[in-house]
């Protein structure tokens, strides 16, 4: 079970698409990093994909040796479990510092080990957060859709984790792949952009930061993933 985006040996990045049940939630993406001995989880979901997203993780990693929980904002399909990731693993919760009051309230107050510590809270620029040797980088996509929004780029693979962002609302049990012709795949994406991303300035500003930057790929937590000649498409239709 996985998709797997890179694999150098020591540096595997897989995407389980396929975790939720039918129509019980929104088709969302996870992501596992994995650099040597050390590994980081992006996005990882509510309680619906907490079981299934550690079967998941075993066939990769020991989960409860995960170094980082990356989460891109607040919603409940990106941090709805963080008080079980606090549980059952000593991992650090990297999440905007505009949230680091609010995501705490998932957490029941009589758990211990689950206090400030175990937040990095990252200020609006962005930062590079070590994973072992190397980085991911926590690059700023605020309002789009939320005002503590973040992205993750992976310096090894290059890989943009992108969350909702160039997401694609498509069916669950979609074949996951990579996009070939963006103008057939343009309409599942249409009506959550116009939705969602408020600001045509602040999609500008991501879009020209992703340009400068140009990743390998594109990687959204909803439908699927970018490169080449589709993800350039994709990023002028977003501009």
């Amino acid at each position: 079970m996985g998709f797997v985006l890179h694999d150098s040996g020591d540096h595997r990045c897989v995407a389980f698409n396929d975790l939720v049940r039918g129509d019980d939630g929104v088709q969302a993406n996870q992501f596992l990093v994995v650099h040597g001995d050390h590994s980081a989880l992006i996005d990882p979901g509510g309680s619906l994909l907490y079981i299934p997203l550690q079967l998941a993780l075993g066939r990769h990693v020991r989960p409860h040796q995960l170094d980082l929980i990356l989460c891109s904002h607040q919603d409940p399909d990106i941090i709805g479990s963080v008080d079980k990731w606090l549980l059952y693993t000593q991992a650090s919760v990297v999440c905007s510092k505009l949230w680091g009051r609010f995501v705490p309230h998932l957490v029941p107050y009589y758990m211990e080990n689950a206090g400030s510590e175990r937040y990095l809270l990252v200020e609006d620029e962005g930062a590079r957060i070590a994973l072992g040797d190397t980085h991911i980088v926590a690059l700023p996509a605020h309002f789009l859709h939320s005002v503590g929004n973040l992205s993750f780029y992976d310096e090894t693979s290059g890989i943009l984790f992108s969350g909702d962002i160039c997401s694609g609302l498509v069916s669950s049990g979609t074949p996951y792949g990579f996009v070939e012709d963006f103008d057939s795949y343009r309409p599942c994406m249409e009506g959550f952009h116009k939705r969602y991303m408020a600001s045509n300035r602040a999609v500008r500003l991501w879009v020209d930061m992703v340009r400068e930057l140009d990743p390998a790929m594109i990687v959204p937590q909803h439908g699927m993933p970018f490169r080449g000649q589709a993800q350039q498409a994709m990023l002028d239709w977003l501009y």
